[in-house]
């Protein structure tokens, strides 16, 4: 199998590990920010988990990116003329770094907090419109395929 198209196929795969450790990042801190509870070391690892996953997942796309016949060619122009290529090179990428700067940030903020409850609840929110995001971007996909540019 191609290099790429294994690099693809785990970027596709590695998408459940990064919604599953979120949902379960932002259900534990808002069982936690409105449930009141301390801020323990396993809602730290949940947190860490979900930011890690997150990341891994966009190292894969960067270098997906990077790697597609279309920025080998580099010719951009071809990208805006076409809807679904210039989703994939344009909205999907900045769409998901957007998500990934507000996981980072949510995740830092909360590690400066002292009050458990203030650090359930910048987990919370900021996870949550990441996660917002992350479903928009894949709900442009719609009935679009992976490049197969040739």
């Amino acid at each position: 199998m191609e290099y790429y198209s294994l690099l693809l196929k785990a970027h596709s795969g590695w998408r459940y590990v990064v919604l599953i450790t979120l949902v379960i990042a932002i259900l534990s801190s808002l069982a936690g920010w409105l449930g009141k509870k301390n801020y323990s070391p396993g809602n730290r690892k949940i947190n860490l988990f979900a930011l890690i996953s997150a990341h891994i997942q966009f190292l894969l796309g960067l270098i997906l990116y990077f790697m597609s016949p279309l920025a080998k060619a580099g010719d951009m122009s071809v990208a805006m003329k076409d809807s679904n290529l210039r989703y994939w090179t344009v909205e999907h990428t900045v769409m998901m770094l957007i998500a990934i700067a507000l996981i980072t940030i949510g995740h830092s903020k909360s590690k400066k907090l002292l009050d458990s409850v203030a650090k359930h609840r910048k987990v919370a929110i900021f996870y949550s419109i990441a996660l917002i995001i992350i479903f928009v971007a894949i709900t442009m996909i719609g009935d679009r395929e992976a490049w197969q540019i040739r």
